[in-house]
């Protein structure tokens, strides 16, 4: 992934969903699906599943601050995952799919921890939000290329028609004005 702006790495369940929403986001230059926060290098993604490894499935998102803003790239992100699930999203069980933003900056941890608060004081969510605020530190590895840009390839397999759909749908609805022309 060649970085032509600057780098939000999230991770809110399932890479898939998130990679499908932010790459039809105005100002995102590319979606990358991949893991980030555990132990080992270079994790196959049978190896994140089993849940040993202590990564979470992110994605990078490469954005042009110019175009979108790192608090409106969190705010879709917290528009399209439920961040009161501890390591979880629905369905999808484990560490690996936990609420987790890792900061690239200071700058990024202050609104990363400014959003939350502001987004708990909101009271949009019944429960408490769980989401972790951690720095990224190097420990990023891409994804398989076959979960690169998976739901624009497979967008009538079960889970992408059952789970990723909505989300995309939900984004679409909630922030129309940011959809890429």
């Amino acid at each position: 992934m060649s970085q032509t702006g600057e780098i939000a790495t999230l991770g809110g369940g399932c890479f898939w969903c998130l990679e499908a929403v932010y790459l039809s986001v105005d100002g995102v230059n590319s979606v990358q699906s991949g893991y980030a926060g555990g132990q080992t290098q270079n994790p196959t993604y049978e190896q994140v599943c089993d849940g040993v490894t202590g990564h979470a499935e992110v994605v990078n998102v490469d954005f042009d601050p110019a175009k979108i803003s790192y608090r409106e790239i969190l705010d879709i992100f917290f528009a399209i995952h439920d961040p009161t699930q501890l390591n979880r999203q629905g369905n999808d069980v484990g560490t690996q799919y936990r609420s987790v933003i890792f900061t690239n900056s200071d700058a990024q941890r202050e609104t990363a921890l400014q959003t939350i608060r502001e987004v708990g004081e909101q009271g949009i969510y019944d429960g408490q939000i769980v989401t972790q605020v951690l720095p990224l530190d190097g420990n990023y590895w891409p994804a398989e290329a076959y979960h690169q840009n998976y739901f624009a390839q497979h967008p009538n397999q079960g889970y992408c028609s059952v789970v990723v759909a909505p989300k995309v749908s939900k984004f679409r609805q909630k922030f129309a004005h940011r959809i890429k022309a």
